[in-house]
């Protein structure tokens, strides 16, 4: 079939023109053709001579995500299932802004599957089946675009399935493709970690303008450990000395996300740790109310606190100077919130 233009980088594609004799501004031109434009074929790009583009279909190819499902929400959240080249699937969903119409925040999944095995994330319990190509994890965000055409992506999360920073160099890339190439501005865009310690660090270097947010979720290593492993590897204390070394802009914050487990993570106790965790970081903690599973997928034992102990918590935090939001969770009808992705898709439901 030839060579995937999408797997090429900028360089490499203005190498792969010149060797067949092009000028070097057709690079240019194909760049934007593919992703600000969002072509499909190079039947598209009309300013292309003819000759051209008929070489270029016998010698290369633009790859594109199959969508296999879309699910709308009762809210306004789509989730959409895509299928990869090798037939693996993945997630992305589409966040409507509630206080501004026709703006949307894209969750990008960075991994089909994931490692960490957080115990109360649907996606953990898949494992890790594949890290996804930089082109792939663009290609979530062309996809998206094309199907939802008028309105228009505002935010970039990296919060789908997946760790973003055991997939570093991938991530790194996309960043630089959706930024450099799309023209998405990198203050739009966050990328958030389970707490990948030396991911971070290199974060700071290669990426120091984007938003980082860190899945927190306990304020003891005790009860992060039992809930999230990775905290056995990276505990709170390097953690959180990673994230006061992180550089921040003026008016910059880092994001914690806390999930609140009714029992576990949730009591008074809780929250004065989790002050005294931040203290010395600017910060702003999203309190997500945890997002039922299906029972087969999660242990029962994992609930929803009530109102009054969510408000209780945020109160604590408020009153500490903390930034606190109690965040709605969106698309839960269609299991598209947070820690709800699962990809499930496999040649079989296409028989």
């Amino acid at each position: 079939m030839g060579n995937n233009f999408k797997k090429f980088t900028e360089e490499e594609l203005a190498v792969f023109i010149a060797r067949l004799g092009q000028k070097p501004y057709r690079a240019r031109q194909i760049i934007n053709w593919i992703y600000k434009k969002l072509a499909s074929s190079f039947d598209e790009m009309t300013d292309l001579p003819l000759e051209f583009r008929e070489e270029l279909d016998k010698t290369a190819f633009i790859s594109n995500l199959k969508l296999l499902q879309e699910q709308i929400s009762s809210d306004g959240t789509r989730k959409f299932l895509f299928q990869l080249e090798d037939s693996k699937s993945i997630e992305s969903v589409l966040i409507p802004n509630t206080r501004r119409k026709n703006k949307f925040t894209l969750c990008l999944s960075s991994q089909a599957g994931c490692a960490l095995g957080c115990v109360f994330c649907v996606t953990g319990k898949l494992g890790l089946i594949r890290n996804l190509k930089a082109y792939e994890i663009v290609d979530q965000v062309i996809a998206v675009s094309r199907i939802i055409s008028n309105p228009s992506i505002t935010n970039i999360v990296f919060m789908g399935m997946g760790e973003p920073l055991n997939n570093f160099n991938e991530v790194l890339e996309a960043l630089s493709r959706i930024t450099k190439l799309m023209g998405f501005s990198i203050k739009r865009i966050t990328v958030s970690t389970a707490g990948i310690i030396p991911g971070i660090y290199k974060l700071a270097e290669k990426a120091p303008d984007v938003n980082l947010a860190i899945s927190l979720n306990a304020a003891t290593d005790e009860t992060r450990s039992r809930i999230m492993p990775v905290n056995k590897k990276y505990p709170l204390k390097e953690l959180l000395k990673a994230c006061k070394e992180f550089p921040l802009a003026p008016r910059k914050y880092i994001t914690f996300e806390y999930v609140l487990l009714n029992g576990i993570n949730d009591l008074k106790d809780d929250a004065m740790r989790l002050v005294k965790l931040l203290r010395g970081i600017r910060s702003k903690v999203n309190l997500i109310p945890y997002n039922p599973a299906p029972v087969k997928e999660i242990p029962e034992l994992y609930r929803q606190p009530s109102g009054d102990k969510i408000l209780e918590f945020q109160n604590i935090l408020r009153k500490a100077g903390i930034t606190a939001i109690i965040r709605k969770s969106m698309g839960a009808d269609i299991s598209a919130a947070c820690g709800q992705l699962k990809a499930s898709y496999s040649i079989k439901n296409e028989q």
